[in-house]
């Protein structure tokens, strides 16, 4: 079975996140930082919530995703594709009651198109594999990259739009990575050990400055995200949409005739 890094790897780039509640040091408008920041603070709270995201990455080219992110009771999903390149092709991350599943539209040569990994991070016997990062990615919520916004030494209100039939107020600024990392060098060390390694995803592209569009619901929730850049091979352009703060979200485990269960296959090849 294709692993599906490809088609998950872009992914891995937002939804990795960063917990920001503060980063105010960047200059610009002071009414616009103020309302960045709280919805990087919003963001902080344990919300179900839905997004897509479309866009290209250096690496990737052309993708398009999907998430939900269930709070009560969790359950995640991340569905991804990419369009372009030798990677081209669906993959997809469930968590479900604990268990990981990576999927792929490609079937294994038995024809089955799901792996069992059980829980997330958890060793399995004989096999070298570090499931939790995967699991991360299911698990953030990208609209954390938000309060990246506020290092922007130029951050403005540009407006007020309508997204998805909800009227938000846009904001735009541009910041180095640098100016990111020194906006939250006071911040708590889980909260700067989780930007820098978001801020760390933008550099393995070779990215180091992004420009950033934010929209704002009336709440202070994000509403969209864009996030643009260029690095070593090309053009990043994301843009991520969220929507159902606060509706119940039901993953459902893959068929298990369409299941490989890993922990099962070591057991026989051991036996």
């Amino acid at each position: 079975m294709r692993s599906s890094v490809g088609a998950l790897g872009l992914s891995a780039l937002l939804v990795a996140g960063c917990a920001a509640t503060g980063g105010t040091d960047g200059g610009g408008d002071s009414a616009a930082a103020a309302a960045v920041t709280r919805a990087a603070a919003k963001a902080e709270q344990p919300v179900s919530v839905r997004y897509r995201m479309t866009g290209r990455t250096p690496e990737e080219g052309r993708i398009k995703a999907e998430a939900a992110i269930g709070v009560k009771p969790a359950a995640m999903s991340l569905k991804s594709t990419a369009l372009d390149g030798s990677e081209k092709g669906t993959g997809e991350i469930r968590l479900v009651d604990g268990v990981l599943y990576v999927g792929s539209d490609e079937a294994d040569e038995d024809g089955k198109h799901w792996v069992k990994f059980g829980a997330p991070g958890a060793p399995l016997s004989g096999l070298n594999v570090d499931t939790g990062p995967a699991a991360d990615q299911v698990r953030d919520n990208p609209s954390h990259e938000s309060g990246f916004l506020a290092a922007a030494d130029d951050l403005k209100k540009a407006g007020t739009e309508t997204v998805d039939g909800v009227r938000t107020t846009h904001y735009t600024g541009t910041a180095t990575l640098d100016d990111i990392r020194a906006a939250y060098k006071g911040d708590a060390k889980k909260v700067r050990q989780r930007t820098e390694k978001s801020v760390a995803q933008y550099e393995k592209l070779g990215v180091d400055e992004l420009t950033m569009d934010l929209w704002t619901d009336g709440a202070d929730r994000a509403r969209q995200l864009r996030m643009r850049g260029f690095g070593r091979h090309g053009e990043l352009d994301l843009t991520i949409t969220f929507h159902d703060y606060g509706k119940p979200v039901t993953v459902k485990a893959p068929p298990a005739s369409d299941t490989v269960d890993m922990a099962k296959e070591l057991k026989k090849a051991g036996d």
